[in-house]
């Protein structure tokens, strides 16, 4: 909804990124002595419903940074005999139920009413180390403002050039913190 009201508004959106989560670099995670090979699933979901076209854009990118990381020597969509499997699904809820007001106000307005609404994202990573039943679960969280009209970005946010790029920078920024998160647990193999 949010996408289609910006496409709608034209050149009047803006994009901000949450500062609150940062980018954890990959030197920074905790590696397992002799990494093994992983499965990885990767699922964009639009309120708990799965979104294959963000999915498509966005599977790339995370799977390169999950082979960048260094906690697995091998990295693949399919399964690995005798290897683990990582499922990261990145999840848009909605941190507001009033986007659809404020929209239509800043469009009767002709955006002399600015608005700003918010985007948050849970990302979930799941990893069940080879021949264990037990599962390991990390969550992080992040957001990406939208302002429509004669509104300033909020004070905790970075201004993007847009909002494919703060969808990305987004996805690696909140998929470093699952990883780091899960490299720190003691029962990570």
């Amino acid at each position: 909804m949010l996408l289609a009201a910006t496409a709608l508004l034209g050149g009047c959106a803006s994009a901000y990124l949450d500062a609150g989560t940062k980018e954890v670099p990959a030197a920074q995670f905790k590696k397992p002595a002799s990494p093994g090979p992983v499965q990885l699933l990767f699922e964009f979901q639009t309120k708990g419903v799965a979104n294959a076209q963000v999915t498509g854009m966005l599977r790339e990118r995370v799977i390169a940074q999950v082979k960048a990381s260094g906690l697995f020597n091998e990295v693949g969509s399919a399964a690995v005999p005798g290897g683990a499997m990582l499922s990261i699904t990145l999840n848009n809820v909605p941190m507001s139920d009033d986007a659809f007001a404020k929209g239509f106000l800043t469009g009767l307005t002709l955006g002399l009413a600015g608005s700003q609404v918010g985007d948050g994202y849970v990302c979930t990573a799941t990893y069940r180390a080879t021949g264990s039943d037990a599962q390991l679960v990390k969550q992080a969280r992040h957001a990406i403002y939208t302002t429509i009209g004669a509104t300033g970005g909020p004070s905790n946010a970075v201004k993007m050039p847009d909002h494919k790029e703060a969808a990305f920078q987004m996805t690696t920024q909140v998929v470093s913190n699952v990883l780091n998160d899960l490299s720190q647990d003691t029962s990570f193999k």
